[in-house]
């Protein structure tokens, strides 16, 4: 698919772009309001792909949970191993679009891994994620940044207090909620262990707070996320911070997520993937 057209997706994910805007553009770009109609349907997401690993899955428990945060009750998705034992435990932190199912699937795959799964519902203080992802997308930018740091804080709190937990913590974020794992491997000193996919980069100033072990993945065609990672980089390497960052070639933005067919990469997103449950292994059994 024209690249441009990639692009122009990206930009109404991520921008204030009517949708009415984005259709106009999309239709100047395929040539006609009917090409565009029919390119909408490959670069928006289907959801009825979305579960790898099953509701059902017989190995896995799986529970909507609750937890004091900042001025709120949190929501959210909880998964993990129906054998008995202490495990590490991981917060997943999904996109622009809140909690949807395919980052419940992917709560799912972590907890098949072996860990315990925490996936928070950002939208909470709204009610919880809409059906409609552009409403969510609306409500994401209104959400208090530090009310929101704290009530993913508190849910790593809540996941080291469950009986299934080892005491050990790590995230995995990905587009919003990869710059919500910078933000985390920043603010809780207690992160064992942070993974970025696609995520913007936090300040260069705030990266020798990082105490925990840090992921970074990125698409080689994602130029608006991939301009601030020489700046992080560099930080990274000056603070002395144990760090990996990868960038798979030919991949776009979103390039992990099966649900988007334009934009998926399977390739980029089962190594990334391996990459990143060697590091849980590593960092919290």
């Amino acid at each position: 698919m024209d690249q441009r057209i990639i692009n122009l997706f990206d930009e109404y994910t991520h921008k204030p772009l009517t949708r009415e805007d984005f259709l106009k553009r999309l239709a100047r770009l395929t040539g006609s309001v009917g090409a565009a109609l029919a390119v909408l349907p490959l670069l928006e997401v289907n959801y009825a792909q979305a579960a790898t690993v099953g509701e059902d899955d017989k190995d896995l428990v799986t529970e909507e949970v609750t937890w004091p945060g900042d001025g709120v009750t949190m929501k959210g998705y909880l998964a993990r191993p129906k054998a008995r034992g202490k495990r590490g435990a991981v917060v997943v932190i999904h996109e622009n679009r809140g909690l949807n199912p395919h980052i419940r699937d992917v709560t799912r795959r972590v907890a098949k891994a072996g860990y315990l799964a925490l996936a928070p519902d950002a939208l909470s203080p709204f009610g919880g994620t809409p059906a409609d992802e552009e409403e969510a997308r609306t409500l994401i930018g209104k959400l208090e940044a530090p009310k929101n740091l704290n009530n993913f804080l508190e849910g790593f709190d809540y996941l080291r207090d469950r009986r299934e937990s080892n005491g050990k913590t790590g995230c995995v974020g990905f587009c919003w909620g990869g710059a919500m794992s910078n933000q985390l491997a920043i603010h809780a000193p207690a992160l064992n262990a942070a993974v970025a996919y696609y995520g913007r980069q936090p300040e260069a100033a705030d990266v020798p707070k990082i105490k925990a072990a840090v992921q970074l993945h990125y698409g080689s065609l994602d130029e608006r996320v991939n301009a601030g990672i020489a700046a992080y980089e560099e930080a990274l390497k000056a603070a002395g911070v144990k760090h990996e960052l990868y960038i798979y070639e030919g991949a776009q933005h979103a390039f992990n997520n099966d649900t988007a067919p334009t934009r998926y990469h399977a390739e980029a997103a089962k190594l990334a993937w391996e990459r990143t449950l060697r590091l849980f292994k590593d960092t919290l059994a």
